[in-house]
């Protein structure tokens, strides 16, 4: 009897042993998966600054390229508002995913008004050389004539740079709805058999036409990612949970995607990242009960 004990103690040893183990490793793996969510939001937010620190040195170039003094008022009025903004950016910690989203959105805007302005310069700037081609023709000055020439490349340099900026595209319009077995809405994400990801490709004049890839990423409430596959994103392997190759024109194009549930889904905090062209080019964060 007082052997059967012993080995009933000893099993019993043995596989809270083996639990603890088992836990252990469940939180080193939860630990990592928190800790290269947290390396992404920094790349998110790092990428942010460096495109509103490009955006304030366009700001002066643009002033040395102009002679009106109302339109270098507004250039000014803008530029300081791109420094606040990037200001408050420095200040904002990469986990604050609702001030990281509003920063973002207020870069779309940045972006949107910088063309603006760039497409304005240029039409000034084409006017400028058409007087001067005009004015040197009159004159009949070979020097001014090789002088436009220099300038051109100089400008044609200038706006190589300027369309890789303007060029960028922009998702908006995020949404993502859990639908039953019917293709239903579900408002509690424990039903959901489909994930629905839709959002638009924003119109764009100034992005190359043809195919483009566009990569879908979600996340769930404790960090893992619905993975379906990885791609290359600031020189590193992502996972991604959808893609979808589109024909895109210019104009603005609607996208759907969607993602097959084959486990159970918890209530919390899922994020929706998406990327194209190597950039990523929207997110927003939803919750669900």
């Amino acid at each position: 009897m007082k052997k059967s004990w012993i080995v009933i103690g000893i099993a019993v040893v043995t596989v809270l042993i083996g639990l603890a183990v088992a836990l252990f490793i469940g939180l080193q793996q939860q630990k990592q998966q928190v800790a290269e969510m947290q390396e992404l939001a920094e790349l998110d937010k790092q990428e942010m600054e460096n495109e509103y620190e490009r955006f304030t040195l366009q700001y002066s170039e643009m002033m040395t390229q102009i002679n009106n003094d109302s339109i270098i008022e507004q250039l000014t009025q803008e530029q300081l508002r791109t420094q606040q903004l990037l200001e408050e950016l420095k200040n904002v910690k990469a986990s604050d995913a609702r001030e990281i989203a509003r920063l973002k959105k207020e870069l779309a805007t940045v972006r949107e008004v910088l063309r603006s302005y760039i497409r304005q310069v240029d039409s000034l700037n084409q006017v400028n050389k058409s007087l001067m081609a005009e004015n040197s023709q009159i004159r009949g000055q070979l020097e001014q004539t090789n002088l436009e020439k220099r300038d051109l490349q100089q400008e044609k340099q200038n706006l190589t740079e300027k369309v890789a900026i303007a060029a960028q595209l922009d998702a908006t319009g995020i949404t993502m709805t859990p639908l039953n077995k019917r293709g239903r809405a579900e408002k509690k994400i424990k039903n959901a058999k489909t994930l629905q990801v839709s959002f638009n490709i924003a119109r764009n004049v100034t992005a190359a036409n043809g195919n483009r890839t566009i990569y879908v990423r979600m996340t769930k409430p404790n960090g893992q990612s619905f993975t379906a596959g990885t791609f290359t994103y600031e020189n590193r392997q992502l996972e991604y949970s959808m893609k979808k190759v589109i024909e895109y024109n210019g104009e603005e194009t609607g996208v759907q995607t969607f993602w097959t549930v084959g486990e159970f889904l918890e209530a919390g905090e899922y994020r929706v990242s998406i990327f194209a062209d190597g950039h990523m080019i929207g997110s927003r964060t939803f919750n669900f009960k």
